[in-house]
């Protein structure tokens, strides 16, 4: 009776959220952080209405994903993973073919009425399918399980590197990485594989890099070489960071932005365009909040009692730690520029539905039975 009156004493917004299967905590993170990218989107857009407009339609497509998938059965999603890694691997397989080419890279495809990157797909389709693979093992990961799961990453990693787009590349590299890891890899075998990946680092420098990947990598260390050139992004992105000084210049009156010193700036280097705006604190409870989300998740991985929603959990909240790393490392001048967006904020579609998408997978695994708490 006690039980049923604390399920009855719930709030109505409570028992919707349980009833859609949603953990309300990582919800409203998802909600404050989506709302601080339309706010800088705007500011960087140059009060773009319309872009807004695409952008928020964008949210609620990927609002729907996230629903819809919070709602599938883990068993389904488990079963599914084969599958959906083949259709991804198979649309890598179409963009060599039939891919629309832009900026000198061949990424997308056009189908007439929707225009979408595959590659995205594969930022959960390989978690998925390694940790579908490995669930059923005995752990940690043997040199067979190893070696299998090594192949299924690498194929869609080198498609997507191929078309060229070495940011997606990492993140789903990385993607399938995590997995591996929770997985629980042994010290011997990751302290190999790290000697050896040292070893061909001078053969991936000459023969798996484009020259411009290379350029990039070498202006990192010195933009100043080449202000006006590939420099450019880095210092103005720098200029604008410092220019916000603690407390930043105040939401849509940075003079880098909205003079159109940084480009990208509603993509790629939002970052800057936040830094200068709301400065070094602002920052500081952006990262927060990123690092609030990824937390979150790491929890709901940790009280999943299931293999695959455990790994899978795991690896996509990592990956997301991997977006904010890489971007805020890219526009800061730590890492070289790579093309990867700050996750929820910078202005994107397909980027935006597969991270939303990735959550409602989270939220599917909290509210499966094999879960504790």
């Amino acid at each position: 009776m006690k039980e049923m009156s604390d399920t009855n004493s719930y709030s109505p917004t409570r028992r919707l959220l349980d009833a859609l299967s949603i953990d309300p905590i990582l919800l409203l993170l998802l909600g404050v952080l989506a709302t601080f990218g339309i706010a800088m989107l705007y500011s960087a857009s140059g009060s773009n209405i319309d872009l807004i407009v695409r952008q928020i339609t964008r949210l609620l497509l990927g609002l729907f994903f996230f629903i819809a998938v919070a709602n599938v059965p883990l068993r389904l999603l488990k079963s599914f993973s084969v599958w959906i890694y083949l259709f991804g691997v198979l649309l890598l397989l179409a963009v060599m073919f039939f891919g629309e080419v832009g900026k000198g890279a061949q990424r997308w495809l056009d189908l007439g009425i929707i225009r979408f990157q595959p590659s995205e797909i594969l930022k959960l389709a390989v978690p998925m399918m390694v940790a579908s693979y490995l669930s059923d093992k005995v752990l940690p990961v043997g040199f067979k399980d190893l070696l299998v799961s090594f192949i299924l990453v690498l194929i869609p990693v080198m498609l997507i590197a191929r078309q060229p787009d070495l940011g997606t590349a990492i993140l789903v590299g990385s993607a399938g990485a995590f997995v591996l890891f929770l997985a629980g890899i042994r010290w011997r075998i990751m302290l190999s594989l790290m000697f050896l990946f040292s070893l061909m680092a001078p053969l991936l420098w000459k023969f798996a890099l484009h020259d411009y990947q290379r350029s990039r990598i070498l202006t990192m260390f010195n933009p100043e070489s080449d202000p006006l050139g590939s420099g450019y992004h880095i210092i103005q992105s720098k200029i604008a960071i410092g220019s916000g000084g603690a407390y930043g210049k105040g939401w849509l009156n940075g003079t880098q932005s909205q003079l159109d010193f940084i480009p990208e700036r509603s993509t790629d280097f939002i970052f800057s365009v936040f830094g200068e705006e709301f400065g070094f604190f602002g920052s500081v409870v952006l990262i927060l909040l990123y690092l609030s989300i990824i937390f979150r998740g790491l929890y709901i991985a940790t009280r999943s009692k299931d293999n695959f929603g455990r790994l899978v959990a795991g690896a996509i909240s990592l990956t997301f730690f991997v977006y904010l790393f890489v971007n805020v490392g890219m526009v800061s001048g730590m890492l070289p520029v790579v093309g990867v967006p700050l996750p929820l904020i910078s202005y994107g579609g397909t980027s935006m539905v597969t991270l939303l998408t990735g959550f409602g997978l989270i939220m599917s695994i909290r509210s499966a039975k094999r879960f504790m708490g």
